[in-house]
């Protein structure tokens, strides 16, 4: 038996007006003649980012979510070279407090994923010092509030630069220009195109650090074979001195030509086939919902297995359930 908790990425399609990903681009900055009004107008846009996500925060809590993921666009432009002079945590104190506060309050599992230009198996030093003040400012954001940093930034490996050997070693190579604390902080996912589950385990067993499983990845890697079961117990094992439960990536595909695109919703029969396959291998699992319906596909495929009790399902609340 394995108590499965659902999770959802950064934002709700069923809360109105609650983005958290609200932004100003470099160019509008540099539109506003005082440099300072222009800042203050940065802090308010990202004050309200923290907002929204403190009311979604509530509104997971009303619906016993305690998983998801925070924008990494909180801070509009925190990282622009042009703004290196920019004390952007300061302002924003009481933004992250009323988040530590809460989070506190509700325990809920909170974690990031930066966007793609964080790459840090690159031979670029400006890209590796990019991604490192990317990995850094996501440190700080979680210090803020108040949520211990140790494996809560999911990353992909990389690019293959068509030599993928060449490229996982690069990793382990920058591997060594992280402090310990960022390095602690991350987690590495398969991706759907270049690096494998077992390329990915390769790294995260060598560096010690998790791995999440990514099912869609997975299967769009390899035409759809289910031959992942093999290397489970390796991913579990990769979560052996976390802190935190085994965490695994779920979406469907688009359609069958767009297999990679991530569908509206999850289908339940997909998500089922890995739940039969895992269960009774670990107590509890986080799973975290990537599907473009965001909170309204977790309610959906609560719905959808609901009508599947037959096959060993056993809600627990809203968002958790048993697999028997």
């Amino acid at each position: 038996m394995t108590i499965v908790r659902l999770g959802y990425v950064a934002m709700s399609t069923t809360v109105p007006h609650c983005s958290p990903s609200q932004t100003m681009t470099f160019a509008h900055f540099q539109k506003l003649k005082n440099r300072e009004a222009a800042l203050r107008k940065l802090e308010r846009i990202a004050l309200s980012n923290l907002t929204n996500c403190l009311r979604l925060l509530r509104h997971n809590s009303a619906h016993d979510i305690r998983f998801f993921r925070f924008s990494s666009r909180l801070i509009p432009l925190a990282n622009h070279e042009e703004l290196s002079d920019w004390d952007y945590i300061s302002p924003l104190k009481k933004g992250f407090q009323k988040i530590a506060q809460f989070i506190t309050e509700n325990p809920t599992r909170i974690d990031f994923h930066p966007d793609h230009f964080v790459v840090l198996n690159t031979n670029k030093q400006e890209i590796l010092r990019t991604s490192i003040q990317t990995l850094s400012l996501h440190y700080r954001m979680l210090k803020e509030m108040g949520i211990p940093p140790k494996h809560r930034c999911v990353i992909h490996i990389g690019g293959g630069y068509n030599d993928k050997e060449k490229a996982l070693e690069m990793f382990i190579h920058n591997w060594g220009f992280l402090n310990s604390r960022l390095q602690e902080m991350i987690m590495l996912e398969n991706d759907d195109t270049t690096f494998t589950l077992k390329e990915c385990l390769y790294l995260c067993e060598k560096l010690g650090v998790p791995c999440v499983f990514d099912y869609h990845h997975h299967l769009a890697h390899h035409a759809g074979k289910s031959d992942w079961e093999e290397d489970w117990e390796r991913v579990i094992a990769s979560w052996a001195h976390s802190p935190l439960r085994v965490k695994m990536h779920i979406s469907s595909p688009k359609s069958e030509r767009e297999f990679r695109a991530h569908a509206e919703y999850i289908d339940p029969n997909m998500f089922m086939d890995f739940l039969q396959k895992i269960k009774g291998s670990v107590p509890e699992i986080d799973c975290m919902i990537e599907a473009k319906g965001k909170d309204a596909a977790l309610f959906k495929l609560m719905d959808d297995l609901k009508l599947q009790q037959d096959k060993g399902i056993e809600m627990i609340d809203q968002a958790s359930f048993f697999i028997k």
